[in-house]
């Protein structure tokens, strides 16, 4: 890598590493940096259908897909808070926890219920969140899609089905 590239983030899910002998993916530009850290967050529809958020936390770059895994809520209105030494941004629905490094849904363990007090512990349900490689060259940001072929559970939320029943259902709303 040069010293004109940086990359802000890397994470793509351990589960899935990307196929070696498969050309690299694309890149797509999402806009320049200045303008996203003034933003804190963007959405931007990448391949003319694949809906991301780009954010811009404690200075790293992240993306993931934009709506949670568990039922579609908006993460562009999460807040992003610190659980167990690991930041998530919390969904603004339903309050499930998500790396923004991983993807990863992390949820509060109770090992035994009956000894009191209750003793909780963070743990890992996971990765349920599809997280997007974001490059940073010469003040632009690129993201490079996650093309891992292994179904993850935010993908439900990309699909022609959900967006076109969520049209609807917004079109239905206005008088």
């Amino acid at each position: 890598m040069s010293s004109e590239e940086e990359t802000s983030q890397t994470s793509t899910p351990s589960s899935c590493p990307p196929p070696s002998s498969s050309p690299a993916p694309a890149s797509h530009l999402i806009g320049r940096k200045e303008d996203i850290v003034k933003a804190g967050r963007l959405i931007k529809t990448v391949n003319g259908c694949r809906e991301i958020l780009v954010l811009y936390h404690q200075g790293k770059l992240h993306a993931m897909d934009l709506r949670c895994y568990h039922a579609g809520g908006p993460l562009q209105h999460g807040d992003i808070e610190e659980f167990n030494g690991r930041l998530c941004i919390v969904c603004p629905w339903h309050k499930y926890k998500i790396t923004l490094a991983e993807g990863e849904g992390l949820y509060q363990a109770v090992d035994d219920p009956t000894v009191k007090p209750l003793r909780t512990h963070w743990r890992s349900k996971g990765v349920k969140q599809r997280i997007h490689k974001v490059t940073e060259v010469k003040g632009s940001v690129y993201v490079t899609l996650n093309d891992c072929s292994e179904a993850i559970e935010s993908d439900v939320y990309q699909t022609e089905r959900y967006r076109t029943g969520s049209i609807q259902a917004r079109t239905k709303k206005k008088p």
